[in-house]
């Protein structure tokens, strides 16, 4: 037992010293992408966002690795499951991050999705006001108004009623 115990200590030691690091995991993310290893590169994501959830990279993680759903680049989850999957991941960087340069796009683009690609108009509807309230003056703020304006209306009706009303 005794010869036994001096390994047991170095194995311990070894793995507490292979924890990735936060950017550690954002490059590995970023190597496996490049490789096309879709896997990987979100599992590279989730560790980071699981691990080091204070890091600064923790919202850049999040966007990426839902732009992975939205183009539905993850093997093995149906459509409408990824579209969920990514509205759910954009709306958690404006919930856990509501601070970081990554909000308000995270938000947007989970009402884009909530209303574009799930018909979820509700939901959508709920989260464009929430970016409105919380970024009236974003860049994206206009685009939000007229996704309001406009959810649920084919892009023929669209234009009819900009043609109607001489906008």
């Amino acid at each position: 037992m005794l010869k036994v115990f001096p390994l047991i200590i170095l194995a311990m030691l070894f793995n507490g010293c292979s924890k990735e690091s936060d950017s550690g995991y954002m490059k590995k993310a970023e190597d496996e992408l490049k490789k096309n290893n879709i896997s990987e590169a979100v599992l590279s994501y989730e560790n980071l966002i699981k691990e080091y959830p204070e890091s600064p990279l923790a919202p850049q993680a999040l966007s990426k690795l839902a732009s992975l759903y939205q183009n539905k680049l993850v093997k093995g989850i149906d459509s409408p499951k990824s579209l969920s999957r990514a509205a759910e991941l954009y709306r958690e960087i404006f919930d856990k991050y509501p601070d970081s340069k990554e909000a308000p796009e995270g938000l947007f683009m989970s009402g884009f999705i909530l209303a574009n690609e799930l018909s979820s108009y509700n939901e959508a509807t709920a989260t464009y006001n929430l970016f409105l309230e919380n970024f009236p003056d974003h860049k994206l703020a206009p685009a939000a108004k007229d996704e309001l304006e406009n959810m649920g209306l084919s892009p023929e009706q669209i234009l009819q009623k900009k043609i109607t009303s001489g906008k």
